[in-house]
C-alpha cells in the first residue's frame, strides 16, 4: 500500500457530519474491504493521549462497504456538539488480522456553532 492520503475535514459543530470514501488501487479499481474492520480517532494534537472522537466498525461510527471499496464515517449532531472549536488531528486505519493500513490522515477541523 501507498502512504496515506492526506485529507482535511472540517467539519460545523452541532452539525451531523458524513463523508464516503473509496479505498482504490493503483488502477482506480475499488479494494475489497471483505474482513476488514476500521478505526478513527481525533486528537487535540501529537501526541496526546486523550481523543476527542473515538469511531470503529464495532461502535457504528464506521460503515464499510465490502466490495465495493466504500468507507463511511459518520458523527452524530449531540457528538460534533461536544467537540472543542479548532484545528485537531486523526487518522483512519483499515485493519485486517494483524495488517493495519492508514487510508487518510489529516487536519480535523471544527468550527463553532452560532445557534446553540
Amino acid at each position: 500500500m501507498a502512504l496515506a492520503g492526506n485529507y482535511n475535514i472540517v467539519i460545523d459543530q452541532g452539525a451531523t457530519y458524513s463523508q464516503v470514501l473509496t479505498w482504490q488501487d493503483s488502477n482506480g479499481d475499488p479494494v475489497s474491504l471483505v474482513g476488514w474492520t476500521a478505526r478513527m480517532q481525533v486528537r487535540r494534537r501529537m501526541p496526546s493521549t486523550g481523543t476527542l472522537v473515538d469511531l470503529t466498525t464495532e461502535n457504528g461510527g464506521i460503515t464499510l462497504g465490502g466490495v465495493a471499496g466504500t468507507v463511511t464515517v459518520s458523527i452524530a449532531a449531540t457528538a460534533t456538539d461536544d467537540l472543542p472549536v479548532g484545528e485537531h488531528v486523526y487518522d483512519l486505519e483499515l485493519v485486517n488480522g494483524s495488517t493495519v493500513e492508514r487510508l487518510v490522515m489529516g487536519s480535523f477541523i471544527v468550527r463553532g456553532e452560532v445557534s446553540r
